[in-house]
């Protein structure tokens, strides 16, 4: 037998053998239970805690937001540590007291945060407007040659490939 042979021989049968190693973890009958499983009981959601815990985030936001100068509660990067700081703190004590996140409850609070720190935030509307003619058409025709260009590759490729191979 050619060395060559033989290493494509080592290589198929280590090939079969790591393929079957492998499936050998990924059978659907081996790790999963075919019955479904009952859903675990869940406790109900208490909004007159929630209610009171975001209020405590609520309060340590705004005290933070205290130490930061008025004039920079529009730039993000001024407060984006405490206002994350804030979104987790509500996110836990949601799942603390059995709610899921977001709810309406911590949306609204949320909502009143925003009109309260960022309502003077709005910028202008931008006026978007179409780009001049001449740009236009050059974006619109770039993709089209490059296309036709690759078609126009491929088939010459296709007719060439007795000299190619």
């Amino acid at each position: 037998m050619d060395t060559n042979e033989f290493a494509v021989l080592k290589l198929f049968v280590v090939g079969i053998l790591v393929n079957a190693w492998m499936m050998r973890g990924l059978s659907a009958t081996d790790s999963f239970n075919i019955e479904p499983t009952p859903p675990r009981p869940r406790k109900a959601c208490n909004e007159s805690r929630l209610q009171w815990e975001v209020e405590v985030c609520g309060e340590e936001f705004k005290r933070d937001m205290g130490q930061i100068d008025p004039q920079y509660w529009c730039n993000l990067t001024h407060f984006i540590s405490e206002y994350h700081i804030f979104t987790l703190c509500t996110e836990a004590k949601s799942l603390v007291v059995h709610c899921y996140w977001p709810n309406p409850l911590v949306e609204s609070y949320i909502i009143r945060i925003h009109k309260h720190f960022f309502s003077n935030c709005t910028i202008e509307q931008v006026v978007w407007v179409d780009p001049p003619d001449d740009t236009l058409t050059i974006l619109i025709l770039i993709p089209v040659f490059l296309t036709l260009a690759m078609i126009a590759l491929v088939v010459w490729c296709s007719k060439r490939s007795d000299i190619l191979a």
